[in-house]
């Protein structure tokens, strides 16, 4: 009798190894990133207007993307702005004291 409740047992417990538990998740997998994806975006609809975008002409739109990158080849020279005992003196508005 022991035998046979400890052989039941064990093949019931080697069974539920088998079972499938996933199908309840990828039933909503992606979910949360469809979901953000939804919130993150202003007009969903904004492809079946034809209306012409508001904003930047293409001739200014271009000419400022050229003065960018046009920054990173030339950069502007660095200012010194540590000024270490020179500038205004104390107390005499501005003369220096002499």
């Amino acid at each position: 009798m022991f035998i046979k409740s400890t052989t039941l047992a064990l093949t019931l417990l080697l069974g539920t190894g088998c079972s499938h538990v996933t199908p309840n998740y990828d039933a909503r997998f992606g979910d949360a990133v469809r979901d953000a994806k939804r919130k993150m975006t202003i007009n969903p609809d904004a492809g079946k207007d034809g209306n012409p975008v508001v904003g930047m002409d293409g001739r200014a739109a271009r000419e400022s993307m050229v003065q960018y990158q046009k920054s990173y080849k030339a950069p502007p020279p660095a200012v010194n702005v540590i000024n270490i005992g020179g500038g205004i003196g104390s107390g005499d508005n501005g003369g220096g004291g002499r």
